[in-house]
């Protein structure tokens, strides 16, 4: 029996007080980040929450292409429209991949994050996370926070599977997408409540570090003009790595400006 996922089942499992509380649902949409942007100058307000079965124009990190088989994940957009300033914005990125994270160590898995928002399991991804903003003057009109969770899908391309991994594969049933996603929005209402607070990571810096998969492992920072090799060491309020060199020098690492890698694998 198929199963059922539509604006009124997902309204269901979402238990919050804001967060994804009003649901536009579509079969296919170019992108749920630009549906959620357009909606915004439409009047669409805070907190609501863009679902698509299937995105043509998917994309991620790096403007890379992103598409899931439909019928298989999860795939949304949350529409915010924060009064902070415009470069505390990427960590809202951060304060998602937490929130997908907790969600999925709730359904029991041993899940990681590596650095700074791939949500992974057996150390693989089965999260993709995308934030984008519109300015408004000098100030965030609407940032839109995308997510990408890969849920019951059975098999990845060839070139995808030593990366990527789905709920399904990881403990060999399928799984509520309803279910998954409600989890995600009640982590990230009060996730990001507490970002609000005080406009940093300094609130979640605990929880994140718990599930921080690079913690206390060797990592190398993909600096194009300078790479390096240290221990990570966790991260700052302000959501940088940080990495501990062989002269004991920390480094602060901004994922805008780098990347890093595990020293022996992905993670």
């Amino acid at each position: 029996m198929p199963e059922l996922y539509n604006e009124e089942i997902i309204s269901q499992a979402t238990h919050t007080k804001w967060a994804g509380k009003t649901v536009h649902f579509a079969r296919e949409i170019d992108s749920t980040n630009l549906w959620a942007k357009r909606a915004w100058k439409e009047g669409a307000q805070d907190g609501e929450l863009f679902v698509s079965e299937y995105q043509s124009a998917g994309r991620g990190r790096f403007s890379r292409r992103w598409s899931a088989p439909p019928d298989s994940s999860v795939i949304m957009s949350i529409l915010l429209c924060p009064e902070f300033s415009p470069v505390k914005a990427p960590m809202l990125t951060l304060v998602m991949g937490l929130s997908v994270a907790q969600a999925v160590a709730d359904l029991g898995l041993d899940v990681g994050i590596k650095w700074p928002n791939d949500v992974v399991v057996s150390r693989k991804k089965i999260c993709g996370i995308l934030t984008e903003m519109t300015m408004k003057q000098d100030k965030i009109g609407c940032a839109v926070i995308g997510v990408g969770i890969n849920v019951n899908m059975d098999s990845f391309p060839e070139e995808m599977a030593d990366k990527a991994t789905s709920l399904y594969l990881e403990s060999g049933h399928t799984f509520d997408r309803a279910q998954v996603l409600g989890l995600v929005m009640r982590h990230f209402e009060k996730n990001y409540e507490s970002f609000v607070q005080t406009e940093d990571l300094g609130g979640l810096k605990a929880d994140y570090e718990k599930l921080l998969a690079n913690l206390d492992q060797p990592v190398r920072v993909l600096d194009q003009n300078n790479p390096y090799e240290g221990i990570a060491r966790g991260i700052n309020p302000g959501g940088e790595l940080l990495v501990e060199k062989a002269d004991g020098t920390v480094a602060e690492v901004n994922s805008g400006e780098v990347s890093v890698r595990g020293l022996y694998s992905y993670v």
